[in-house]
């Protein structure tokens, strides 16, 4: 206990000297979000320098081991680093599909090369990742994936589209659900691994409702994706053709990344953010202060969740209910910052509402119950798996 208190004092000092004042302020748009990748650019110093610093400690993926870019850092030791950072408002120096969900795939599925090139790259910045899971007319029904990767020996060929891949567009590699067993519908997946320069690879943006997405159609025309990138390095993750045992791992990590949007663990309450707006409705007090409390149980549940991860007694379905509460949750706030927000709230493109924010992200929000499975197969799992209740 004397030497967490230890870690704590050094933990504060060293983010006092060294996190700017500007990286302490809220996200306001997508360029505060620094995502690394070899055509990454600093929207400004501050950012730079705070990236940099934490990427030299090895705060950019704190709990990961020291030879694979990480600060080594123990779960009491990484969760009192979150409770500093959140303390003075820092924002994260690097987002990265890679550190949520590649990197715990890979440090639990990957070979010593992979981990010492994939890993030591993505806690660097130096690789921007997406996920090709979902295809057109093939979301949860894994049964009817038809991209197709056709051996040659020394390598595959890939033809096929995946869908509602975020940030395609700007990714530098993929991690891709591909069929490589046409007879084996359940298994006969492998998890791939492939870089988006190739040739053959183009995406295209899927523009939503809300005026903007990450979202984009991603097209793979005679692909060709090596089985090895060297020594110990496969093109692939785990066993050819159980990519499935991969991937599901990967979505409980994403399924987590997810339900962070719950907003228990924002630095202002609901009602402090909307105090600027002057009197509201009393009935509406009411339901933001029910919110906050709400969104502090979801954070004390989330942060019990993860202490029973730590321990091995965590339940394999626990993160399709924290996904589903999440989204719930973050729904409901942007819910109620419109009905704070009055008619003004609607407003699509004056910069007093800095271009329609409140209802551009009131709007984005309608997703976060279908990305990552749809809240609707997150309450059958929960039904089954949890509450153990009979089927149909």
């Amino acid at each position: 206990m004397a030497d967490l208190d230890k870690f704590r004092d050094e933990t504060r000092a060293w983010l006092e000297a060294t996190c700017p004042p500007e990286m302490r302020a809220p996200v306001e748009d997508e360029g505060d979000v620094y995502w690394g990748g070899r055509n990454a650019e600093f929207k400004n110093e501050a950012q730079k320098a705070w990236f940099e610093a934490c990427r030299d400690k090895g705060y950019t993926v704190p709990a990961w081991p020291k030879e694979y870019g990480g600060a080594g850092l123990s779960p009491a030791e990484a969760k009192v680093l979150r409770e500093e950072m959140a303390r003075i408002g820092a924002r994260p120096p690097l987002s990265s599909f890679g550190i949520w969900m590649l990197g715990p795939a890979l440090l639990h599925f990957g070979t010593e090369g992979q981990k010492k090139r994939f890993l030591n790259e993505i806690a660097r910045g130096e690789i921007r990742w997406c996920q090709g899971y979902s295809e057109p007319g093939s979301g949860s029904d894994l049964v009817s994936m038809q991209t197709f990767g056709e051996d040659k020996g020394d390598h595959w060929i890939v033809n096929g589209q995946k869908i509602w891949t975020s940030y395609a567009d700007e990714a530098d590699w993929i991690f891709c659900l591909v069929r490589t067993d046409k007879d084996n519908k359940y298994q006969g997946i492998t998890f791939m691994l492939f870089d988006m320069a190739g040739e053959g690879v183009s995406t295209k943006p899927i523009k939503l409702i809300s005026g903007s997405s990450p979202f984009c159609e991603t097209f793979m025309d005679d692909v060709k994706v090596p089985k090895s990138y060297g020594e110990d390095i496969p093109g692939y993750v785990g066993e050819i053709n159980r990519g499935w045992d991969v991937a599901k791992y990967l979505l409980g990590h994403e399924r987590e990344m997810i339900s962070a949007t719950g907003g228990g663990d924002r630095a202002s309450s609901l009602g402090a953010v909307t105090s600027r707006q002057g009197k509201l409705d009393p009935v509406l007090r009411a339901e933001m202060a029910l919110f906050d409390v709400d969104a502090l149980a979801f954070t004390a549940m989330s942060e019990k969740f993860l202490d029973e991860v730590k321990v091995g007694k965590g339940h394999p379905a626990q993160p399709n209910m924290l996904k589903y509460a999440g989204t719930e949750l973050n729904k409901r706030r942007h819910e109620l910052l419109m009905a704070a927000g009055g008619s003004l709230a609607l407003e699509w493109e004056s910069e007093e509402t800095e271009g329609g924010k409140p209802a551009r992200s009131w709007l984005r929000t309608k997703g976060n119950s279908i990305e990552g499975g749809t809240s609707e197969v997150m309450l059958n799992v929960v039904a089954k798996r949890i509450l153990e209740l009979p089927g149909a």
